[in-house]
């Protein structure tokens, strides 16, 4: 696998890969970038814990701004590696662990009286553990005096069966350095107070140090379970084993990762749907308004694995046998042809990303009557489904089997999304 640097992310034509050889060599590719991927999200993350623990030492708006802005960079290759999730059971049952979405935020800490308190649907919304250090759950009484990432992983994820008690992971950790993004489809994202983080004197909202220990518990138990993933992808790791050790059906993982971020889960429930209900709670990173770059990098992420390239945190570019090179050789036009469509999507969520960075952010886009918003969102939208359309030709072209694409009723039956 041939390493160089380079400093071309978003170069829309990377340099060429080297010369094609078959379905091993492809996803030797696949493999290696997924390791790296997975490695990069892990690094930043352990970056992140760094920042945290800055803030918790010596809480003040710049450690607090630091921290968020390390919470961004973690994204970067974290949402690169989501093509990896449906095309590989391994990592689609561990992906709820640390990005699950949307969650009940009332469960963790406080929240704004507009929230509500405990629904049919979960009657621990409002719990707010960080406040509660004892409590009763599914009958059980539990003690959270000592907030720990056993605790949030074992007990409070997914509380009572209920997805939407999300406890851990990406967003649980977004919530605490933001707080609950009050602005409706109007400009601006959460407002948390660093003094939140303040011990003793100057406290705001209580329960300051509890508050702290469940920000690092929290951080610590994604670092696990990051490095849990990294592991399955280096050598000897199950995932990596498993992918190598049937070369076709590796080929086959690949084109379901791509058909299904692609079709059901960015294009219909991350983007469609959200539009369709012009709600703000629909955003992919709705606390800090960062959705803009989760979408992004979802569709680099695509490319990553379509073009066998993959830019490192560091700058460092893996490159390799592709996807792309196999279906060219294959059928140069169905090569052409998903090549064009991969490449749009990318630019049509990079118009997104330019447009959230200039000031219009996602959650105006969402509002009802914002023509411009809608264009760019559905826009992007179209492009993922003419990318999957691709894809699907690809699969017939490549005669690869049973590739099942996820689906979404916002794209497939648009009018269930109102029952």
């Amino acid at each position: 696998m041939k390493r160089m640097t380079t400093t071309a992310l978003f170069a829309a034509t990377l340099p060429l890969a080297p010369a094609f050889a078959g379905e091993k060599e492809v996803v030797d590719t696949y493999v290696e970038i997924g390791h790296a991927t997975f490695e990069d999200a892990l690094i930043k993350a352990q970056e992140l814990r760094t920042a945290i623990d800055t803030l918790l030492t010596e809480p003040s708006e710049a450690g607090l701004t630091a921290a968020r802005t390390a919470w961004i960079a973690a994204r970067v290759p974290y949402q690169q590696t989501e093509v990896f999730r449906f095309g590989n059971p391994i990592v689609d049952d561990w992906e709820g662990k640390v990005n699950a979405w949307p969650l009940d935020e009332g469960l963790i800490d406080y929240v704004d009286a507009s929230y509500g308190g405990p629904t049919d649907e979960n009657e621990y919304a409002a719990l707010n553990v960080i406040a509660t250090p004892k409590f009763t759950l599914s009958g059980t009484e539990i003690d959270a005096t000592e907030i720990t990432p056993e605790l949030i992983g074992e007990t409070l994820h997914e509380a009572d069966e209920v997805e939407a008690n999300v406890a851990s992971g990406y967003h649980a950790i977004e919530f605490l350095l933001w707080g609950q993004d009050l602005n409706g489809t109007e400009h601006g994202a959460g407002n948390r107070p660093y003094t939140d983080y303040v011990v003793g004197e100057g406290c705001t909202n209580g329960n300051c140090d509890r508050r702290g220990h469940y920000l690092t518990a929290a951080t610590d138990l994604l670092i696990s379970d990051l490095e849990y993933m990294v592991g399955k992808w280096a050598e000897g790791g199950e995932a990596r084993e498993t992918v190598l050790a049937d070369p076709a059906a590796g080929i086959v993982a690949m084109l379901t990762g791509m058909g299904s971020l692609s079709y059901g889960e960015l294009g219909g429930e991350r983007m469609k749907l959200g539009l369709m209900l012009n709600d703000p709670e629909e955003e992919h990173d709705c606390f800090s308004d960062n959705t803009h770059n989760s979408h992004f990098y979802d569709g680099l992420g695509m490319r990553n694995v379509f073009t066998g390239q993959y830019v490192r945190s560091d700058g460092t570019l893996i490159r390799g046998e592709s996807l792309a090179d196999l279906l060219t050789a294959a059928d140069p036009e169905a090569g052409a042809e998903l090549s064009a469509a991969v490449d749009h999507s990318v630019a049509e969520l990079g118009q997104i990303k330019a447009a959230a960075e200039a000031g219009f952010s996602y959650d105006q886009m969402l509002a009802r009557g914002n023509a411009a918003g809608e264009e760019l969102i559905m826009s992007a939208v179209d492009a993922l489904v003419l990318q999957t359309r691709s894809i699907e030709r690809a699969v017939t072209v490549l005669q690869a089997g049973e590739v099942s694409v996820e689906g979404s009723d916002s794209l497939d039956n648009p009018s269930a999304v109102f029952e």
